[in-house]
């Protein structure tokens, strides 16, 4: 295989990752659903950009640090998120986007 068509195969990847992500947060109505959605955009665009950097400037490790960096981020946010999701839960028994637009104090 030649390096454009990997690159397109990893690209295409990546908009399949973003669409179905998108796709996910935008129809789902628990909020458990949407964060995943949200991780699958998130996972596809760094796939997209670490992707397009390193057959930009293969001989540089730049991106995949950048990469790893970002996901492990992505990971911690991820933790959080679902940490809070919890909380509501167990505080007012809300799993639902909707539901929990109305919260207070």
């Amino acid at each position: 295989m030649t390096a454009e068509l990997v690159l397109q195969i990893v690209l295409t990847v990546a908009a399949g990752l973003i669409g179905v992500g998108l796709f996910g947060a935008l129809s789902q109505q628990t909020i458990v659903m949407v964060m995943m959605g949200l991780e699958l955009v998130l996972n596809g665009v760094l796939l997209a950009g670490g992707a397009a950097w390193y057959f930009l400037a293969p001989e540089l490790p730049d991106a995949q640090v950048l990469v790893v960096v970002a996901l492990v981020v992505m990971a911690v946010e991820m933790a959080m998120g679902f940490a809070v999701t919890i909380a509501i839960y167990r505080a007012r028994q809300v799993d639902m986007v909707d539901m929990a637009t109305d919260l207070r104090g």
